[in-house]
């Protein structure tokens, strides 16, 4: 299948590559290239690209000067050096990238966007160059980065040169790394070879168009090397998607305000004035609880979830998926949002409200790739300087095969490093179970706050139950020995502090209101940015070292 649409030659229609049927000109072009009739997305030139995301009016193209190489004097069907001239001839270009400074929703971003058109956008010396100055100057001017990829793979012609380009590419987004400068991929049809084994996966975020493919080696040749019929949708966004190799997939319409959306969380909020909240810090303040009833409650079906605070909290979130090792957890959600006008990475355990919502995110047991998902995002949170916000809800880690194949203990360990030496502020909310090392592992902060129906818990009473007494229908008498409510847990100094919870709203729900949630996360994330990185992690340890010694455990007192 063409990924173009061809003019109907003496007409004002083209046929689209995709479904072959008919489309007037002018309803393409608003459109962007995309077919109305199947929604396939029409390949666009490099220059297209730019002028399709930026703001009008404020492209500033980069047309650095560079010169064409030959280094092996490759010659086919062509000598190489006429068939790179003929391409530049084609596509006005340099080589198979266009550059330039843009805004996107008014936010600045470097742009480098690949032409399939010059030699079917290959990676070879120019191209290489063409992306790591881009990418210099993103450094130089500490603006995001996007790379709008569309490659059939290295350039042959070029040998080893081509291969080098790679690490090249990859070298130069390993300094914005190391600078704290954000960067994206946005994965076009195709993009194959060593485009995906370098740059085009080595991004912080990476969005893809719909059925954009995405792999290392092409269909044709995987087919005839290992002789197996390749599985509909192979290697295609959804397919990626599915698998926690990509974070979302944005129709073409919707590409500006998203990512207008992610550059707008890139600097983070001046640290403001801590605003007056409902958060208990004295443990007099909260009435003796029922131990098994708090267990009932955090239960509840109607408790709100993680979704639904970054819903009601949060003034904009956008999801991130994917762990880029094995998949995509649904009993984790993470991405960027913005919190009382703070940009900030969220993460937190999801169940549900209804027993299809909590099937298919798994009860909200995370398996290793949630775990590991919710260590990208914070580590991406890191990197950008961003405060950090968990939410924790779960019976627990996942207990099956494949997790403990895939090292869920592991996976649980390396988060527990990871949160130590976070530089950034740290806020957890226990928000309804909070589960043994499945809660720890979003749970080592700087600042713990619960709400008032939530428990927090080495084991669930009916797991102490069944190994103390061998009968899990003593959970209620397990449960008053655990002390695992909110009071008993304040008076521990476990948590920093509890959220009341109103009357039930309309919908049934119990807990805080989403306000309330909110004021008191950006309240504990205003006092943590006073601190230095360096005073946030001694703190933070010196919380941790505390529990079970007579050092004091409370960050605050």
């Amino acid at each position: 299948m063409t990924n173009t649409l061809a003019p109907v030659t003496g007409t004002e229609w083209t046929q689209c590559g995709a479904c072959d049927r008919l489309v007037y000109y002018r309803q393409w072009d608003r459109s962007a290239g995309v077919c109305p009739h199947c929604a396939h997305h029409r390949r666009l030139t490099g220059r297209q690209r730019i002028e399709h995301l930026a703001d009008t009016g404020s492209t500033e193209w980069l047309d650095f000067p560079i010169s064409p190489r030959d280094p092996l004097g490759f010659v086919d069907s062509l000598p190489y050096h006429q068939r790179h001239a003929r391409a530049r001839d084609k596509t006005d270009l340099a080589d198979a990238v266009a550059c330039a400074r843009v805004r996107v929703m008014g936010h600045p971003v470097v742009v480098a966007a690949m032409d399939f058109r010059f030699m079917g956008g290959s990676l070879g010396a120019g191209a290489g160059e063409l992306i790591t100055r881009a990418a210099e100057v993103a450094l130089e001017d500490r603006t995001p980065l996007l790379i709008v990829t569309a490659s059939g793979g290295a350039r042959m012609q070029e040998g080893a040169i081509s291969l080098m380009q790679m690490a090249k590419t990859t070298q130069a987004l390993a300094a914005l790394n190391e600078a704290g400068v954000l960067t994206l991929s946005l994965i076009t049809d195709p993009t194959y070879g060593g485009v995906a084994a370098s740059f085009a996966t080595t991004t912080d975020i990476i969005i893809a168009e719909p059925k954009a493919r995405m792999g290392f080696a092409g269909p044709r040749v995987i087919e005839q090397t290992i002789n197996q019929q390749l599985p509909d949708g192979f290697q295609t966004a959804e397919f990626l998607l599915a698998r926690g190799w990509i974070d979302d997939i944005v129709p073409r319409g919707a590409l500006r305000p998203t990512l207008g959306s992610l550059l707008s969380t890139v600097v983070p909020a001046d640290a403001g004035e801590s605003v007056g909240s409902t958060e208990i810090n004295d443990p007099t303040g909260l009435p003796d609880a029922d131990q098994w009833e708090s267990v009932r409650q955090a239960r509840q079906l109607s408790r709100a979830t993680t979704r639904d605070y970054l819903l009601r909290s949060f003034d904009m979130f956008l999801e991130l998926r994917g762990d880029r090792v094995s998949g995509d957890c649904p009993a984790i959600v993470g991405g960027i949002g913005i919190l009382d006008g703070t940009p900030v990475v969220a993460v937190g355990h999801q169940k549900g409200h209804t027993p299809v919502e909590l099937n298919a995110s798994n009860f909200g047991m995370p398996t290793p790739a949630g775990f590991r998902k919710a260590a990208r995002l914070m580590r991406l949170a890191a990197k950008l300087g961003l405060p950090i916000v968990t939410f924790i809800d779960t019976p627990g880690a996942y207990p099956g095969i494949v997790a403990e194949e895939q090292g869920q203990a592991t996976a649980i360990a390396e988060n527990l490093v990871l949160m130590s030496s976070l530089p950034v502020p740290v806020v957890a909310v226990i928000i309804g179970e909070g589960g043994s090392g499945g809660a720890l592992a979003l749970g080592v902060a700087d600042r713990v706050l619960m709400c008032a129906g939530a428990i927090y818990s080495v084991i669930s009473a009916e797991g102490c139950a069944a190994i103390l007494w061998n009968d899990a229908s003593r959970a209620p008498e397990a449960a008053r020995a655990l002390k695992l409510d909110a009071k008993s847990l304040l008076t521990q100094g476990i948590v920093d502090a509890v959220i009341p919870e109103r009357s039930s709203t309309g919908d049934g729900e119990s807990a805080p209101s989403a306000t309330d949630v909110a004021l008191c996360v950006s309240n504990a994330i205003t006092e943590l940015a006073a601190q230095s990185p360096a005073e946030r992690i001694r703190a933070r340890r010196r919380r941790f070292r505390g529990f079970g010694t007579d050092v004091t455990t409370s960050t605050r007192r």
